[in-house]
């Protein structure tokens, strides 16, 4: 498969091209926050979601790193065919051989790795804001070059692979990004 074939899977869901982007987007966009606002509302419900998925699924705030070794594994590859390929580059100047480092696109091994670092037990789980650089991404309304995306992930058992406990885990995240919702709307009105 080529880099052109993986178009519409690079793209958002139902959008293709840059063309169907700009079709899709509004024209007469306007805020109803002002700018300083729209950052305060940001990370207001950014602490909201943070705290709450913390207490509901008990989880502990972590870093991911943004650099990684590249030959130590840890970076997630984000396709099979090599089209989406991490930013590399030497570092550590004065050394006799310079590392290679790559800039993180994925953490899904870094959580599993960090879960058993940070002595989780069952029950018990990690939250991230991972910071990553995805060079190689269709940009669009939902994609951007720079990412800054949430993970967690949580040490469950055998047991816990069932419907019933998603379904729980479910409804848990979902009443914090509702409360999430309710305490921005009662922070800002203009968003009623």
């Amino acid at each position: 498969m080529t880099t052109t074939d993986k178009q519409a899977d690079l793209a958002g869901p139902g959008i293709g091209t840059y063309d169907e982007v700009a079709a899709a987007l509004p024209k007469d966009y306007e805020s109803l926050l002002t700018r300083r606002e729209t950052m305060e509302a940001l990370f207001a419900v950014k602490k909201y979601i943070e705290d709450g998925l913390a207490k509901e699924l008990n989880l502990m705030m972590v870093q991911v790193p943004l650099i990684v070794e590249a030959a130590s594994g840890m970076n997630d590859m984000l396709d099979r065919d090599g089209s989406r390929t991490p930013v590399e580059f030497d570092c550590g100047l004065g050394l006799d051989e310079p590392i290679r480092a790559s800039i993180v696109q994925a953490a899904t091994k870094w959580k599993r790795w960090a879960l058993k670092q940070f002595q989780c037990a069952v029950g018990e789980g990690i939250n991230t804001d991972m910071r990553a650089v995805r060079k190689d991404y269709f940009l669009d309304h939902d994609h951007s070059a720079y990412v800054d995306q949430w993970d967690w992930e949580q040490v469950i058992t055998a047991e816990h692979r069932n419907l019933d406990y998603l379904t729980l885990v479910v409804e848990k995240i979902w009443k914090v990004i509702t409360g999430a919702e309710k305490m921005v709307m009662e922070k800002y009105p203009a968003l009623q």
